[in-house]
């Protein structure tokens, strides 16, 4: 093989493009994933109606609102990435059509919400909250930038044209005073 044929070859190759999103689903990584988000849902859930319902009887009442607030906040994130879980897989699965899932997972709000690490109290909640609430943001960072890696590319992908200030400036002028501050400009 000469080395034009051989590179016309690589270049027929490079023509295609792989789908990040497809690859990531057929995974064991993504298998992985999932495991481990269910199980986080799981263990939450446990957590909640048990031993964490039992700790937080003996809290004081500011920390009572904290601890209702906070496990809401986890139990909703939770059902978020459950839900963008799978969406992935019923995809992966062939359960559902490409289109069916980016419909489904339009519904899926995966919001950065700021970290309560921060908040006054959160130190005095129970340790295995402040776990799972941690672990639910280290799972809820991961899918966020999975699901940004596995967007479709937009149809307007093409670069923005590049914006010209002088020219915004003079069309601004040329609105407001008249189409003559060209020809002004220019003499």
């Amino acid at each position: 093989m000469s080395n034009g044929s051989h590179v016309e070859s690589l270049l027929g190759r490079a023509a295609v493009t792989v789908s990040f999103g497809e690859r990531f689903q057929a995974s064991e990584q993504f298998d992985r994933v999932f495991s481990e988000g269910m199980a986080l849902v799981e263990r939450a859930a446990a957590y909640l109606d048990g031993e964490g319902r039992r700790e937080s009887k003996g809290l004081p009442g500011p920390v009572t609102v904290l601890y209702a607030t906070e496990s809401m906040r986890l139990t909703t994130r939770l059902l978020e990435l459950a839900s963008w879980l799978l969406i992935r897989r019923a995809l992966k699965e062939g359960e559902i059509t490409p289109e069916e899932a980016e419909t489904k997972r339009a519904r899926v709000k995966l919001q950065t919400l700021g970290r309560p690490a921060h908040t006054r109290g959160f130190a005095d909640l129970p340790q295995g909250l402040r776990d799972l609430i941690e672990a639910s943001f280290m799972l809820h960072d991961r899918i966020v930038q999975l699901d940004r890696a596995m967007l479709p590319p937009a149809d307007d992908a093409r670069p923005a044209e590049p914006v010209n200030p002088v020219a915004t400036q003079i069309s601004a002028l040329e609105k407001a005073f008249g189409a003559g501050i060209r020809r002004a400009a220019a003499g």
